[in-house]
């Protein structure tokens, strides 16, 4: 399983330094006018610390609004600033990509079952997060990203899935040594 260590980077352009990392914060801001909402999350730079705002509601009616996502909102819920960051709408209106290099690990429950002939084995993300197939299974098998791409070459290491570039979603394969 793989599964997220902490908020991604948010590579966005710093207007202060130039920097283009991000770390989301976690916390949010609120703002009323009259019958009218904004909500932005809030996030550092990692070069200089200037706040940046994340849009995730523009002049929305209050009515219109689900109770419990205000609430997490007046709450700072930190699951809510994961969902948000992750969520293409968001992503899309505050032009903002995520960076997640060291921020999952894999949890492969115990390597008792490394020493085998054949092993089937499927993956299953707990968030959407791209990660190089690749370097996934280097990690989990304790092998080298290289020893990896030999094993796929020879065709050992085989995958119903194309194992080059990212991947973000559920997927199995089969090692044979």
């Amino acid at each position: 399983m793989v599964v997220p260590t902490c908020l991604p980077l948010v590579r966005r352009r710093c207007h202060a330094c130039a920097s283009e990392r991000f770390q989301a914060s976690g916390k949010f801001r609120v703002n009323a006018n009259h019958k009218l909402l904004d909500a932005w999350l809030l996030a550092l730079c990692t070069a200089c610390g200037e706040t940046a705002k994340l849009t995730v509601l523009e002049r929305m009616t209050v009515r219109s609004i689900r109770p419990e996502l205000l609430d997490r909102l007046h709450d700072n819920d930190p699951g809510l600033a994961a969902e948000l960051l992750q969520d293409p709408v968001v992503q899309r209106r505050n032009r903002i990509a995520l960076d997640w290099d060291n921020a999952w690990r894999l949890d492969t429950g115990g390597s008792d079952h490394l020493d085998r002939e054949v092993i089937d084995v499927s993956v299953r993300f707990a968030a959407r997060i791209p990660v190089r197939p690749v370097r996934l299974i280097a990690e989990g098998c304790d092998l080298s990203r290289a020893e990896v791409e030999r094993l796929i070459t020879e065709g050992k290491l085989v995958s119903a899935v194309r194992l080059s570039g990212k991947l973000s979603g559920d997927f199995t394969f089969t090692l044979k040594r």
